[in-house]
């Protein structure tokens, strides 16, 4: 056998043993040979993940803690009346406010569905709207204020059949510029605060801008929702202070 055919059995002999070990041999430069395998185990770890290329896995990640964020969400999601301020104040009406957390799997803050309606009125509610809450990692939450597409109407009663809202994603909602609250968390673990300034608009019986003022506690929260026209002249709202709702009991959803 010649020097020439020993070479080329050797170099054969290589190539099997490559192939064997789930190489690439083929003509290929070893960039190329690379990429396929850089492929190929990426393939492998989509199908570990429960996944393919056309059928990508579910996605895992989670939201970062935010103590303020998720001690606000615990006191704010649940069911509150406001029918103990009616009867001790005439000036006061009985109303219902409903609030559940929505898009759990969202990494991008906290997202609740929101309700309110008189309590003699429950299946019509006058308010609906979905919060946002984002906030600092330390002391301060801010909660974007959103409407939802369409005949807001069509969701009424979401809090509690929440398969009303399939459909909706954030990408439908329509954010009210200027209405963003922001709450800081008080020595006493309670959250107060507002919106900021006349850019929250509204045009309800004559107003021109909106103000909201809300103090937030465990059991209760009070809110202050206020309405003034051009020459600030509350126009609505309530007029000696905020409503005071008290938690009725836990809701988890």
């Amino acid at each position: 056998m010649t020097m020439h055919s020993t070479v080329r059995l050797m170099l054969a002999a290589a190539l099997a043993s490559v192939a064997l070990a789930g190489g690439c041999a083929s003509p290929k430069s070893e960039c190329a040979c690379c990429a396929d395998d850089a492929v190929a185990e990426g393939l492998e770890s989509k199908a570990e993940a429960g996944g393919t290329m056309n059928n990508p896995p579910l996605q895992t990640a989670t939201r970062m803690a935010d103590p303020g964020v998720d001690r606000l969400t615990a006191f704010l999601v649940g069911d509150f009346s406001s029918a103990e301020q009616a009867k001790m104040d005439p000036d006061y009406r009985p109303i219902t406010l409903h609030t559940r957390r929505i898009w759990s799997e969202r990494t991008d803050g906290v997202w609740l569905y929101v309700e309110q309606a008189m309590a003699t009125a429950a299946d019509k509610p006058y308010r609906q709207r979905v919060y946002h809450l984002t906030g600092d990692g330390g002391m301060s939450v801010r909660s974007d204020v959103y409407t939802l597409p369409g005949d807001a109407l069509s969701y009424a009663g979401a809090w509690r059949e929440p398969a009303k809202l399939w459909g909706v994603t954030p990408e439908r909602l329509t954010l009210r510029d200027g209405c963003s609250i922001s709450l800081k968390v008080l020595p006493d673990g309670t959250f107060l605060g507002g919106t900021s300034g006349t850019g929250c608009g509204s045009d309800l019986r004559g107003a021109s801008y909106a103000t909201s003022e809300a103090h937030i506690f465990a059991d209760r929260m009070v809110t202050w929702d206020r309405g003034f026209d051009a020459e600030a002249k509350q126009v609505w709202g309530a007029e000696k202070g905020g409503y005071i709702f008290v938690k009725a009991k836990p809701s988890v959803w």
